[in-house]
């Protein structure tokens, strides 16, 4: 399991290059809407300022976690490493430091709501995309720490 850790701001280009590549080649059916360079800036100016962004990997980053207070903006993983336990820890990061977490995933996105569903995530509510950038449909998950 690569090492995770609190990701800095020299992390944004990696980062970014990682959504990029995840999300042409796990999500094809996404529009692309930004240049490289606008990911880059969109990572570097307000991801990296509004949230906790956590990173795995030594020299290349293989998956990153973007969260703030009961919210996860951004989980993902390299396809090479789907399936190693990566997404899981990263995951793991947020739930340790909140007591409840909501997500966005896309409704298409079969494999990323069995992962959540199986980390005791529930469904919310679900909308026809008319409010996200992409348009596409989307579900909104909750999970709640159990009481103790």
């Amino acid at each position: 399991m690569p090492s995770i850790r609190l990701g800095t701001d020299g992390d944004a280009a990696a980062v970014a290059r990682l959504f990029r590549l995840v999300r042409t080649t796990s999500l094809p059916y996404l529009p692309e809407l930004h240049t490289p360079a606008e990911d880059l800036e969109f990572f570097a100016q307000q991801v990296f300022r509004g949230s906790e962004v956590w990173v795995a990997g030594g020299d290349v980053v293989t998956g990153f976690c973007a969260f703030r207070l009961g919210w996860v903006d951004h989980l993902y993983v390299h396809p090479d490493c789907h399936g190693r336990g990566l997404g899981s820890a990263l995951l793991g990061t947020a739930m340790a430091k909140n007591d409840a977490l909501r997500l966005w995933v896309f409704q298409r996105n079969l494999s990323a709501i069995r992962f959540y569903e199986a980390r005791g995530f529930r469904r919310i509510s679900e909308t026809d995309g008319r409010d996200n950038e992409e348009r596409e449909p989307d579900v909104l998950l909750e999970w709640r720490r159990p009481p103790r």
